[in-house]
């Protein structure tokens, strides 16, 4: 049978290591705080990398590549930006290496040493705004949408199989814009998307707000994140888009003719997401037999075991199924695997997270029927070969809808409102999840309940509801009430 998962309710953090490794998603590398990412994890990450790739250019965007190594002065010249990310930077000094005279190995070659250092990108604003210089210089040249899929690196020293490795794949929009409202725009238009996907693919639902000054990216005006709440009651930024206002223009000296012939500063944005996903994907469905996945985004929807092994007239039965299916667009696969036994076959396609399961035999044949299996609520039940395709088409949909809403019920059962700092200590501890709560507004009170309680502000809701109050901590006034939590 599978190898056995540590329970959630045991050990969360071992349970979520041993789903990573044990349905074959990724494993620790050579490098330390670097990932191997299997072939079944980087199957999941290309149909996100799909999905998203249509959503972006049905918005307008085009893919373009820039380079992996940034000379360390772009870093220098936009000083919120260089402040957030360096202590973060992987830094090149020297372009060779040369034989030990000594014997042993290899170092490198001190003649080698380069004029300027290369930071290893952490992001690309820098290397991609000295170059939009090149490339804008009228209102005709604008909007710029380009995207870019690629590796970034940024030297963790807490890691975790995809929720923060020091390397990690992602993508990256960077944007310029005539004005600043089609900036902004732009902006929350991209949050959308990232929301869109969340919740009609991943199955899981997310806030969408606006981060606070303290939590935004390094370089921004400001950050609009959407939030999801894993299933220990902790919340996971799972996406990012930020309007970058005039900042890096002036950084890089980026202008361009308007309709009047007068020179204007162009107007940014960056939005990302990335590998974490997959971390998500596995925290807010999963159990404790494996890998839940929602069908949108599994690599097999369908897997098809024949019971107990496969015959002539089974295989006859399931290439018409498959054809069937495939017709639909459904992925299914034939485990006519003769190894193992049926039961460690079962077992094997639930740890991996494979939606539907069909099981069929010689006594299923006398009676014209195929067993189906859902692995979201494991219920099992016959159906008619003859309805068999149109039965499993709608099930997936159904799984579907039934992910989505077990997490958004579980998101409210996990969201409480509170108004005073003991309550909201009591709650964090005993209950976790997401809490609205009034705060004064200053980054003061908010990194002093970070530092007693370890929540943060995970975001101020879009269209927020106004409302009167005090500060939890404080006893200021408060406008309205912000989302905490303690987070990934």
């Amino acid at each position: 049978m599978a190898k056995a998962i540590t329970e959630r309710s045991v050990d969360y953090s071992q349970w979520y290591i041993d789903i990573v490794k044990k349905a074959g998603m990724a494993d620790n590398s050579a490098v330390r705080g670097c990932m191997v990412i299997k072939p079944h994890g980087f199957a999941i990450w290309e149909n996100m990398r799909d999905q998203l790739d249509r959503m972006f250019k049905e918005t307008g965007h085009v893919n373009a590549y820039f380079p992996l190594f940034i000379p360390k002065s772009f870093l220098s010249r936009e000083a919120q930006h260089v402040e957030g990310f360096a202590k973060e930077c992987a830094v090149i000094t020297h372009h060779r290496l040369m034989n030990d005279p000594d014997g042993n190995g290899v170092v490198v070659d001190p003649s080698a040493k380069l004029e300027e250092e290369l930071i290893v990108r952490p992001t690309s604003e820098t290397i991609i705004w000295n170059t939009y210089k090149d490339w804008i210089k009228s209102y005709r040249d604008l909007p710029l949408l380009i995207n870019q899929w690629a590796n970034v690196v940024r030297w963790e020293m807490r890691t975790r199989l995809f929720l923060r490795t020091a390397e990690f794949l992602w993508q990256e929009g960077h944007t310029a814009h005539a004005t600043r409202q089609e900036a902004i725009e732009e902006t929350l238009r991209m949050q959308q998307v990232y929301a869109t996907f969340a919740e009609e693919y991943m199955a899981m639902p997310v806030i969408q707000g606006v981060k606070t000054a303290n939590e935004r990216f390094a370089g921004a005006e400001d950050t609009y994140t959407i939030e999801a709440l894993m299933q220990d009651g902790k919340a996971l930024q799972a996406g990012t888009s930020h309007f970058l206002g005039q900042n890096f223009a002036k950084a890089f000296d980026v202008k361009f003719l308007n309709e009047n012939n007068k020179e204007e500063l162009v107007w940014a944005t960056s939005w990302g997401v990335s590998t974490r996903l997959i971390g998500g994907l596995i925290m807010t469905h999963s159990d404790d037999d494996g890998l839940v996945l929602p069908p949108k985004l599994a690599p097999t929807q369908v897997v098809i075991v024949p019971i107990p092994k496969p015959k002539p007239e089974i295989g006859e039965v399931v290439e018409k199924v498959m054809r069937e299916l495939r017709a639909r667009g459904i992925t299914v696969k034939y485990d006519d695997d003769t190894k193992n036994r049926p039961g460690f076959k079962f077992a094997e396609h639930e740890l991996q997270g494979v939606p539907v399961r069909l099981g069929i035999g010689m006594r299923d044949l006398e009676k014209g029927v195929i067993e189906v299996a859902r692995r979201d609520t494991k219920e099992k039940t016959s159906v008619l070969m003859d309805g068999v395709v149109d039965y499993v088409e709608k099930l997936l949909g159904d799984i579907q809808k039934n992910l989505f809403q077990r997490a958004l019920d579980f998101r409210k059962e996990r969201t409480t409102r509170v108004d005073d700092f003991d309550t909201f200590k009591e709650v964090l501890e005993e209950k976790g999840g997401f809490i609205e709560a009034h705060w004064d507004g200053t980054t003061e009170t908010e990194k002093k309940i970070k530092e007693l309680t370890k929540a943060s502000i995970r975001c101020i809701p879009n269209n927020n509801e106004k409302e009167a109050g005090k500060c939890i901590l404080t006893g200021e006034p408060s406008k309205e009430r912000v989302i905490f939590a303690k987070a990934y």
